[in-house]
């Protein structure tokens, strides 16, 4: 026993690596992969994801972008509705420095799948660090004519912070309100013109909330947070006044919370 122990291989030895020593050899040992991955998608049928991604990023590592584009391309072909392929192929694209390259491909995949907030966020991120902010901003306009949550909006607005554009990020507010005329739109506006130090504009959009929203969207959030806001405010009267007018227009299963968050004392 301790004889053959000796003797036996090291477990787990790794495969000797082939070494090229020429272009000729280089070039038979491309033909043999290439090859091999051809022979995986015929065997594999007309769809197998993980197939061609191992060819394109084989190909990526070879150097040979146009081939591994093409690979891309002929996956599309077979199945479109991938968004793996579509990540990996902008992703390629991207690392590249293939800037152009990587728009067309982001572009075709918001195109064919404009529900996927995911190619949308990547687009712009990309805009974003290439400093192309109006081009990152045409993205957005492009991405809300879809009518997206609230993640996209906000994702607008912050995006126009960081380009210290208050007045541009307003207007992304209007038509964030104008798509989604809901109470948790119109405090999210609100709370933004707070964080702005801009009280009288705060004021005004939850006084706009109020005349635009629908008799059955003016619910409790929506009065707490403007008396909340005037309670920060230091304006004691005030959110006195939107508590006593608050419940008339409430179900009375609203009305006993409002009076609990009543004021009390300044």
């Amino acid at each position: 026993m301790r004889e053959a122990n000796a003797t036996q291989l090291e477990a787990g030895a790794k495969p000797s690596k082939q070494k090229l020593v020429d272009r000729e050899e280089l070039a038979e040992h491309q033909l043999r992969k290439r090859k091999f991955f051809e022979d995986n998608v015929r065997r594999n049928g007309a769809w197998l994801e993980s197939t061609w991604t191992q060819y394109a990023a084989w190909e990526e590592a070879q150097g040979d972008y146009p081939r591994a584009r093409s690979v891309y391309e002929r996956a599309l072909g077979a199945g479109y509705r991938s968004k793996t392929l579509w990540m990996r192929y902008a992703e390629m694209e991207m690392r590249c420095r293939h800037v152009n390259h990587a728009r067309n491909v982001w572009d075709r995949a918001v195109t064919l799948m404009p529900r996927v907030d995911q190619f949308w966020f990547k687009f712009i991120y990309m805009e974003e660090m290439l400093g192309n902010i109006s081009g990152a901003r045409a993205v957005f306009d492009r991405w809300c004519e879809w009518e997206p949550d609230d993640h996209a909006w906000t994702s607008y607005v912050r995006l126009e912070m960081r380009a210290t554009q208050p007045e541009r990020a307003r207007k992304v507010f209007e038509r964030y309100v104008a798509c989604h005329n809901l109470p948790r739109s119109w405090i999210k506006w609100a709370k933004f013109e707070e964080k702005q130090a801009e009280t009288a504009r705060c004021r005004e959009v939850f006084e706009r909330a109020l005349q635009e929203l629908d008799e059955r969207d003016h619910t409790e959030e929506i009065f707490i947070a403007f008396a909340q806001f005037e309670e920060r405010a230091k304006e004691a009267e005030r959110a006195r006044a939107i508590y006593k007018c608050a419940p008339p227009l409430m179900r009375d299963n609203e009305v006993t919370d409002l009076r609990e968050n009543e004021v009390t004392d300044f």
